[in-house]
């Protein structure tokens, strides 16, 4: 049988688990939102942590806090950081929309343990919520889970990715391939272009997300309860955040209006739209990967993927281009969560958003797989990616469109006449070409030097 203890809060008493640390106020939670079982994630408890802990060094800085509930809060707070306690964490995403209830979680877990080790009462409002509100620490430890998670994961992964792109950028401009619009064929170009195109939507995806960072780095502690600060020192939301910005690495800054920092999540919405935009940049790469790697004889075939596990449990030796489509889908899943953001986000009603429990588990779920998808997809599909150059150069040879680089010599209908007798003869326009006599064979040599029609110019040109 599990025993239970009786604690007390604002509305009489409560029956919490013996061995639970937290509180009346957290059961009330577990009691109401029994929803989803989907708990708040561990980037954004360990950022409650970091506040919480920054925030009873401010406190004592300015003389609110003695030295010993500081320093047990701070022991206490560290726990949190570390994730061994996340078992004490166990409200629900979907519970009150200000956070209150995972705020008074990290507060009562933080009081009950510095009580046990001061050897006297810490309380979890008056001391370790000290300075603070729900309504501005919890938009804060959104703030600073998302920016940590973008700095130390997201940005180094995207990095990888753009230079892994570029890489093969490099290695593939040799490789002189028809391109397609509308998926059927057109004028050529490199391999290596191709790639390259690839490698600057992630440098363009990264400028994104560095200004996404930058945003939610200026964030809304300090405001307190509406915005007004009332009931905290001058000085806290900066000594504060010097803490945070120290243990984190990322600098953090108080918010420029704590009118607008509290009542609005904009600078999530705006993160969560670099991080769309990311996703569909990234749709596109693996989508079209997918593309150039069907096959083996029956697509395009044009590139070769590492084989990494059998691919059907009927057909015998068939290998699919798994990362590509798990890359898809955390794209999906990405574009879906900024729909979330994006109503959320609407619902900053007068004064203080009520919907961002599931605005920090949406955006930082974002965060975390997409770096996780560009780390795969480094190491699993762009790794061992090899090219057919014998395939790229069979299928350009038979490509009608070819004979756009005859235009400006024969002019746009004989052009046409060559592509479409090309097309329908299964013969190569410069066959076609030298048949009908339309152009000398030196100068249609130098006309259809397909590596110069990979260039700007027309294909005559010195």
């Amino acid at each position: 049988m599990a025993s239970f203890r009786t604690e007390k809060d604002s509305l009489g008493p409560v029956q919490v688990p013996s061995r639970a640390i937290y509180g009346a106020q957290t059961q009330r939670a577990v009691d109401n939102f029994p929803i989803s079982g989907q708990r708040m994630p561990r980037a954004f408890i360990r950022a409650l942590g970091e506040i919480k802990r920054a925030a009873a060094r401010a406190n004592l800085e300015t003389g609110l806090l003695d030295e010993p509930v500081a320093r047990t809060i701070g022991e206490a707070a560290a726990h949190v950081i570390s994730g061994e306690l996340d078992d004490q964490f166990p409200i629900d995403v979907y519970q009150t929309g200000s956070g209150t209830s995972s705020n008074m979680n990290a507060n009562e877990v933080i009081a009950r343990l510095a009580t046990r080790s001061l050897g006297r009462a810490v309380h979890p409002n008056d001391q370790v919520n000290l300075c603070q509100s729900s309504n501005d620490v919890i938009p804060t430890a959104i703030h600073v889970a998302a920016a940590c998670g973008i700095a130390d994961s997201l940005l180094p992964a995207l990095r990888r990715l753009q230079d892994a792109l570029a890489e093969k950028q490099r290695a593939f401009d040799d490789v002189v391939k028809s391109a397609r619009t509308h998926l059927m064929d057109a004028t050529p170009i490199r391999l290596g272009q191709e790639f390259g195109g690839f490698a600057m939507q992630i440098t363009r995806g990264i400028q994104r997300v560095q200004h996404a960072l930058d945003e939610l780095t200026e964030v809304p502690l300090g405001g307190t309860a509406t915005g007004s600060g009332i009931n905290r020192h001058l000085e806290f939301p900066k000594r504060t955040l010097r803490h945070v910005s120290q243990t984190t690495g990322v600098t953090f800054r108080e918010a420029e209006d704590h009118f607008e920092a509290q009542s609005a999540r904009d600078a999530i919405v705006s993160a969560s739209g670099a991080l769309n935009t990311l996703a569909v940049s990234l749709m596109k790469i693996a989508n079209d990967i997918r593309l150039l790697s069907s096959g083996p004889t029956s697509g395009l075939a044009e590139i070769r993927l590492k084989p990494l596990q059998p691919g059907s449990s009927i057909m015998p030796g068939k290998v699919n281009p798994v990362l590509c489509e798990a890359m898809m889908m955390v794209c999906a899943r990405v574009m879906g969560n900024h729909t979330t953001l994006t109503v959320c986000g609407q619902h900053g009603n007068l004064e203080l958003n009520v919907m961002m429990p599931v605005m920090a588990a949406s955006l930082l779920e974002s965060i975390a797989i997409l770096a996780g998808a560009a780390e795969s997809f480094i190491d699993r599909c762009l790794e061992g990616m090899e090219v057919d150059r014998a395939r790229c150069r069979s299928l350009l040879e038979l490509n009608p469109s070819i004979a756009t680089a005859l235009n400006g010599t024969i002019g746009y209908d004989l052009a046409a006449t060559v592509a479409k007798e090309a097309a329908a003869s299964g013969r190569t326009v410069r066959e076609v070409a030298l048949e009908m006599k339309l152009v000398e064979p030196a100068e249609l040599d130098r006309l259809l030097d397909v590596r110069s029609l990979t260039e700007p110019g027309f294909p005559d040109a010195d």
